[in-house]
């Protein structure tokens, strides 16, 4: 009597076998994922949005931190050593994951997202730079100003970037990363529009705006808003008195509307410039950093969105 139970288990087991290898079943094992190190976290949602489910994407820096003033642990070399594709900003902005790859072994290609695109050179920002002293203004991004991704036109630079790499490093799955590109360069086509649209609509003398340090360049030169700033290019830049002072006069003078917060910096300076200038704070925009999942910004489109959003409802002429 035990027979047939114990042969409906064999032909089970073996009906379950054959359909595992049948086209459409293949096991997981038969399909690798690529291990991506990227260096923050809107260069990794970029790198996820191209991958799709062919890649498993590890952020150095994570959501709501700042790239600007990370320090890797050792661990952090052995998960970038064990990448099959570190992909970085470039532009000076994250040099130190190329020196984290060779301490963690890492012998492959290091992909520059940003690569061909047009760069900002710090001179090109005269209006925040006037406000930075000789010394405390300036970092070590160089002569470059590395916040590209605030023009979503430069963002697709990035992805055309990366979905090359990848076709080049799994070409066996080309047309995947083909379609991913083609989907995700739309909706970045559709968002170039929208914001260029939005802000067009804005009077020209409510198109200017304090942020904290001089992450918004790129967005001033594609979408006409002027970003002063009392800090340089990098979060941690430290502003002058002198600087400050001089800022706070021509937001008086030019009766500049609003100033706005930074998630990944500390809101103290420009509360006080808020405070003295008579400019209303307009709200919090994300400059380096994603925010959490919950967050409003959890992705590089609802970032640059979010951004949008306050910026036009900060600069909008009362009704």
């Amino acid at each position: 009597m035990s027979f047939l139970p114990k042969f409906q288990r064999f032909a089970w087991l073996c009906a379950s076998l054959i359909l595992l290898n049948l086209p459409g079943h293949a096991r997981a094992s038969d399909t690798p994922v690529l291990r991506l190190a990227v260096s923050f976290s809107i260069l990794a949602d970029l790198a996820r949005e191209i991958g799709g489910e062919r890649v498993e994407v590890i952020s150095l820096v994570g959501a709501n931190e700042d790239a600007h003033s990370f320090q890797p642990r050792p661990s952090d070399a052995r998960r970038v050593g064990n990448a099959d594709l570190v992909i970085i900003n470039g532009l000076g902005f994250d040099d130190w994951m190329e020196r984290l790859a060779r301490a963690g072994g890492y012998r492959g290609t290091t992909l520059v997202a940003s690569a061909g695109i047009h760069q900002l050179a710090e001179e090109e920002d005269t209006h925040a730079h006037e406000h930075h002293e000789d010394g405390h203004g300036h970092d070590h991004h160089g002569s470059s100003d590395p916040h590209a991704w605030q023009d979503v036109s430069q963002v697709r630079h990035y992805v055309r970037n990366i979905a090359k790499a990848l076709r080049t490093l799994d070409p066996a799955h080309s047309k995947h990363y083909q379609h991913q590109l083609a989907r995700y360069d739309q909706q970045l086509a559709a968002l170039d529009d929208e914001i260029h649209q939005a802000i067009a609509r804005l009077p020209a003398e409510q198109r200017r705006a304090v942020s904290s340090h001089d992450a918004f360049a790129y967005f001033s030169h594609a979408y006409g808003i002027e970003f002063l700033a009392p800090a340089g290019l990098a979060s941690h830049a430290e502003a002058s008195a002198k600087g400050v002072a001089r800022l706070i006069e021509q937001l008086r003078r030019e009766r500049v509307p609003a100033v706005f917060l930074e998630t990944t910096i500390d809101r103290r300076l420009i509360e006080r410039i808020a405070a003295e200038s008579g400019a209303r704070i307009g709200g919090t925009l994300y400059s380096d950093a994603l925010s959490a999942a919950d967050g409003p910004a959890a992705s590089y489109l609802a970032m640059m969105r979010h951004n949008l959003r306050t910026i036009i409802d900060a600069l909008s002429p009362s009704p």
